[in-house]
């Protein structure tokens, strides 16, 4: 199939799952283009796609900018950072993307603050969760939560939107109920939260049932994904 009629499958899935748990149009979906060619972008943004997902600061900052100056590219995309975020690399994605959906400490969110340009809009932030404890993850842990969001919440160049988690396969049923729980709690004292980024190809209709309001699809649109290119 292409990559248009990967997408069209894909929004049905989401209305399908939206109708089953009576959350009719309230879930987003973001394409993981990720070592995927600026081509790929391309064919997705005739399938009517706009937000785009990326790991990896360069390769990210070259499809951006390549977009940015294409002929095809008429209305503007919205590009979400959602890798682990090095102190190194916060200027460029600062200065490039419009969303980071993976801040896990104060350090990081500190610089994204300072080094967003003042003519730019405020920086769309996510806090990343680490709801497993899996070493291997990004993220933090449930109990450090309100100190982070608290100062997220407070620095002038962010937008504090959300939180975002990585299931663990297999485990949909056990954290997205308490990413669920942990999001519901958080808007409490943030009323204005309304991004829960949780769900990917493989967990989207249990990331849905449990109140997920942006889906990260990568393969399920793209393919399997090439990492003989080096990404950095």
């Amino acid at each position: 199939m292409s990559i248009e009629q990967q997408i069209q499958s894909i929004r049905s899935q989401i209305a399908e799952s939206e109708q089953r748990y009576h959350r009719q149009g309230q879930v987003k979906l973001l394409a993981v283009s990720k070592t995927k060619p600026l081509s790929a972008v391309e064919q997705a943004y005739h399938a009517g796609q706009r937000c785009f997902g990326e790991n990896y600061v360069q390769e990210a900052v070259d499809k951006i900018q390549a977009a940015a100056e294409s002929h095809w590219c008429q209305e503007p995309l919205e590009w979400h950072f959602i890798g682990p975020l090095q102190s190194n690399k916060t200027r460029l994605v600062a200065e490039n993307f419009d969303w980071v959906q993976t801040v896990d400490r104060a350090k990081i969110a500190q610089r994204l603050n300072d080094q967003r340009p003042s003519h730019q809009k405020a920086l769309n932030v996510c806090i990343q969760v680490n709801i497993s404890h899996e070493e291997s993850k990004s993220g933090i842990d449930l109990n450090q939560l309100s100190a982070l969001a608290e100062l997220v919440s407070q620095l002038p160049n962010l937008k504090f939107r959300g939180l975002m988690t990585i299931g663990t396969r297999g485990k949909a049923q056990e954290e997205f109920p308490l990413m669920q729980q942990a999001f519901n709690h958080l808007k409490n004292d943030y009323p204005e939260l309304d991004t829960l980024s949780m769900g990917m190809t493989g967990d989207m209709p249990q990331a849905i049932e449990y109140g997920s309001t942006l889906v990260r699809i990568g393969t399920a649109i793209f393919g399997e994904r090439d990492y003989t290119q080096q990404h950095h």
